[in-house]
């Protein structure tokens, strides 16, 4: 049986109404067992200072979207293998004192200082279902400002209604973006881009106008007339290692000079 969070979905519509959620917000994609929530922004601040501020969640995150009711016990290790975590404080009380816990929201997979922060972690009421979501935060330098696309996509089995569950998650990325956006100083919301594709991937990392190479005889070498010296064998190139446009491309961020 579906878990029913229709309550849940319309008092987070009422919340983010009072915020100002970037416009530029959608559910690019949704199956019977995965969605994607993708949301857009362009702030005046530099990358390095939207860096900064993106690593500090316990500065900005919403504090009625954590598990201790304070965003000021959150810490974000931005490395690989970092964790995006969450202390649950000891509380003395008259007839006692509770122990200290913790929570584990998300663990860095990837950390681009300026340029991207990719974590994988199952968030809010996902934490008890068997999916997997993966958190992309895109910084690129446009004209305007600094552009940030914010992404998560979650597929997997779940007890979850996705046409409920993502319209309730995507509420709630779009209000830590608009919480993340707004000291920054908001300029505009940007428009939202599909998901390029892997039929045009090559294309959007500079691969996809490639000449193609010669047809070979059934020897296996390039024919060539009588009598011309054989032509030089030159050494293969050195692999060239991903760039960043190359890993994010998806998100359409470029590689830093």
């Amino acid at each position: 049986m579906k878990l029913s969070i229709n309550a849940c979905a319309v008092g987070l519509s009422v919340a983010l109404l009072s915020i100002g959620v970037p416009a530029a917000a959608e559910v690019t994609r949704s199956t019977e067992s995965s969605f994607v929530s993708r949301h857009e922004v362009v702030v005046k601040a530099t990358p390095k200072d939207v860096w900064l501020a993106l690593i500090s969640p316990g500065t900005w995150w919403r504090s009625e979207h954590t598990w201790s009711g304070d965003s000021k016990n959150l810490t974000l290790m931005p490395q690989a293998g970092g964790c995006f975590c969450e202390t649950i404080p000891e509380v003395d009380g008259p007839s006692g004192f509770t122990l200290q816990g913790s929570v584990e929201h998300m663990r860095v997979v990837q950390a681009y200082p300026e340029v991207a922060l990719r974590m994988v972690g199952n968030l809010g009421p996902l934490q008890s279902e068997p999916v997997a979501g993966v958190l992309t935060i895109a910084i690129t330098t446009v004209d305007a400002g600094t552009r940030l696309v914010w992404e998560y996509n979650v597929g997997g089995p779940m007890r979850y209604e996705v046409e409920v569950i993502s319209k309730a998650v995507d509420g709630v990325m779009g209000a830590q973006l608009a919480a993340l956006s707004k000291p920054l100083g908001i300029i505009a919301e940007a428009p939202s881009v599909e998901t390029i594709g892997a039929d045009n991937a090559a294309t959007a990392t500079g691969q996809g106008d490639a000449v193609a190479a010669p047809a070979l005889p059934s020897s296996g070498r390039p024919s060539q007339a009588p009598g011309t010296p054989a032509p030089k064998v030159m050494p293969s190139p050195a692999p060239k290692a991903p760039s960043v446009q190359d890993s994010f491309g998806d998100l359409g961020t470029n590689s830093p000079p």
